[in-house]
């Protein structure tokens, strides 16, 4: 979703008010911060697997042109 997305699906006062309470936050330390990455980047404290890999078809040679 890319920012005109939201602002058609929220309106402009919603986020009005978002920027405001991003504004009164305070200022996240640093032991939060690295407390939060850790978690969003193995949420579960478990390592994502990578997906398998389809193999794909042989290349084949261009065609000849018919011309």
């Amino acid at each position: 979703m890319n920012a005109a997305q939201r602002r058609a699906l929220l309106g402009d006062a919603v986020i009005a008010q978002i920027h405001e309470r991003v504004a009164a936050a305070p200022e996240a330390s640093p032991e939060l911060i690295d407390k939060l990455r850790r978690i969003l980047t193995r949420p579960a404290g478990r390592i994502a697997e990578t997906a398998p890999v389809a193999r794909t078809a042989e290349p084949t040679a261009p065609a000849a042109d018919a011309a």
